[in-house]
């Protein structure tokens, strides 16, 4: 099938669970494709044959390819032999890295529905990750700082707090703490010996704009030196100093998306500890 008159496509993700693992893949293929557009329809839980009759139904009158996540063996083979008879394509995304698993473990697959997703130790770490991120959210809490894995220090909308509880996601304590010229930092910070400290910098002119949208929704028009960019840009050209003199790494965040800068604290946080343990 081709989309190039038309550049939307219909996209089905199917799954026995959350559906978030297709989400992810799905959203990582389509990024290949930036002149052409999915229409995503999401069916997630699907479980019994009466959801996904219902769920074929409405892939023969919106044709796409399909993506799925399904352990039911008849549920596959339903769904694989619907899609043939259409002629769309039809992919389990999990299948080759289990089969490879399985292959290289010389281990029998034990199929279980949301396994991922299961309410174990990890699953209560993340929880734990996230209550701790929450309640030091925006400096507070100065006092227990020292427990956390990640302190992110940075300017004003400098996506401190969206970073925070995207790595809590993952399990790792982290609080974020605002770095204002002439407001003191908590004398905890400069204590830290655990942590990893990592100031977030920013564009000035992107910092500006952002900045000027929030007061605009707030109705604030009284905070020039807020927005002003000489300003901003001598705010980063602080904080970039103060992480120099105490040996803290600093991540512009300008043209990363949440997940990548995430990523790059990950890696900065397995270097330390790597560095700790060597």
């Amino acid at each position: 099938m081709t989309h190039s008159a038309n550049r939307f496509f219909h996209i089905h993700l199917i799954s026995d669970a959350t559906g978030e693992t297709l989400n992810r893949v799905a959203h990582a293929a389509a990024a290949n494709y930036p002149d052409h557009q999915p229409i995503e329809h999401a069916h997630a839980m699907v479980r019994n044959a009466r959801q996904l009759e219902a769920i074929l139904e409405e892939i023969e009158r919106e044709p796409g390819m399909v993506l799925y996540t399904l352990a039911d063996a008849k549920l596959k083979s339903r769904l694989e032999e619907a899609c043939r008879t259409l002629g769309l394509p039809c992919v389990s995304i999990l299948d080759p890295a289990i089969e490879a698993m399985a292959g290289y473990l010389n281990a029998e697959q034990i199929p279980r529905i949301g396994g991922q997703h299961a309410l174990n130790e990890t699953y209560f770490s993340r929880i734990k990750a996230l209550d701790f991120t929450m309640m030091h959210d925006d400096g507070q809490h100065p006092e227990s700082l020292d427990q956390a894995d990640i302190v992110l220090l940075g300017i004003s909308r400098s996506s401190k707090t969206p970073t925070s509880i995207y790595l809590a996601n993952r399990g790792l304590r982290t609080a974020n703490v605002p770095f204002v010229p002439g407001h003191p930092l908590p004398d905890e910070l400069f204590r830290l010996q655990k942590p990893l400290v990592v100031g977030l910098t920013a564009n000035a002119a992107m910092v500006a704009d952002i900045r000027r949208k929030r007061l605009d929704f707030l109705n604030d028009t009284g905070n020039d030196a807020y927005v002003d960019r000489r300003e901003i840009a001598r705010e980063i050209t602080e904080l970039k100093n103060l992480c120099a003199r105490h040996r803290w790494p600093v991540i512009d965040i300008s043209r990363r998306s949440i997940e990548e800068t995430a990523a790059l604290i990950i890696n900065l946080l397995e270097n330390k500890d790597k560095t700790a343990h060597g």
